[in-house]
């Protein structure tokens, strides 16, 4: 089950949506074409382990940056166009209903909801989690939230069977998650050393869900 296109029309240009899927690219290019070693997304990225050290040892800074840096970095060709492609498919319609400025702001704020979940659950590993798919996977919550009944076009194979049909959104991300839930406890659930974080998708899930219902009731109250 792959998506192909959100049915609903946007109305408006996502300038910011566009900006976050170029700026992850660009990020991705300049490390490859230049060969920058592991090194750079153990600073960049999200190694739980480390944030309990003595400050003397890891600066403040370093370990409050990361959970910033971390979702624009890439550890692979398929992990940054699978993230970005999910980002074109579910984002541009977010921003239409939130504002480019906010929806800047929430993208930023699943993400950090997302690295300090996976923290919480796993505070002992010590790879870096890098990738943008805590905060896509708010924006899949939001738009749960907010057009659950627009239709995503998806490509369906089963074994040899292969056919395009149209998903309510409500059933598409539904599916979606059980699979980030599966995948966390078939990897081991917390704590576990995988390399996928699921528990980040999860929480940047839940995150967007309660944004997005916390900005409905409050557009609700203020449209009384």
């Amino acid at each position: 089950m792959f998506p192909l296109k959100s049915l609903k029309v946007s109305g408006s240009i996502a300038f910011v949506n566009w900006f976050i899927i170029l700026l992850n690219i660009a990020i991705f290019f300049y490390l490859w074409s230049n060969g920058i070693s592991n090194i750079y997304y153990l600073d960049y990225g999200i190694v739980p382990a480390t944030l309990g050290m003595p400050n003397n040892i890891i600066p403040f800074y370093k370990k409050i940056l990361p959970f910033f840096t971390y979702m624009f970095l890439h550890g692979g060709w398929f992990h940054l166009i699978f993230n970005v492609y999910f980002l074109y498919i579910f984002g541009d319609n977010v921003e239409a209903k939130l504002g480019h400025l906010r929806y800047f702001i929430t993208y930023i704020l699943f993400g950090l909801i997302a690295g300090v979940i996976y923290v919480l659950l796993s505070p002992t590993i010590g790879i870096p989690m890098v990738g943008a798919s805590g905060a896509i996977a708010g924006v899949i919550g939001a738009y749960l939230i907010f057009f659950p009944t627009s239709k995503i076009k998806t490509l369906l194979i089963i074994i040899i069977f292969v056919t395009v049909v149209n998903i309510p959104a409500m059933i598409f991300i539904a599916i979606w998650f059980l699979f980030q839930l599966a995948g966390f406890f078939i990897d081991g659930g917390v704590g576990s050393e995988n390399s996928i974080a699921w528990s980040a998708h999860i929480g940047g899930f839940f995150a967007g869900v309660l944004f997005a219902i916390i900005a409905s009731i409050s557009t609700r109250i203020r449209g009384k």
